[in-house]
């Protein structure tokens, strides 16, 4: 059985409210030297089967049409070995 991650990010341009929050918290938590933070999602599928190109591809359709919002996010899939 093979691992697939599903890493979902708001896109660059699109405002990151929770990842705003936990930059201005870490200097006063002692965390110093952080000036960015963005705060995203990961998925990780247990895939039945070899995962070749057609697994693949289904899983991007899947991450595409319900596991992210392309209108505000990109995602990105990966075999994890």
């Amino acid at each position: 059985m093979a691992r697939v991650v599903v890493d979902v990010m708001l896109k660059p341009e699109i405002l990151d409210p929770q990842g705003q929050a936990v930059q201005r918290a870490l200097p006063r938590l002692g965390f110093s030297g952080i000036t960015d933070v963005r705060q995203g999602k990961r998925f990780e599928l247990e895939v039945e089967g070899p995962v070749d190109a057609a697994a693949l591809a289904r899983i991007r359709e899947m991450a595409e049409t319900f596991l992210a919002n392309t209108v505000i996010e990109d995602f990105d899939v990966r075999v994890q070995s």
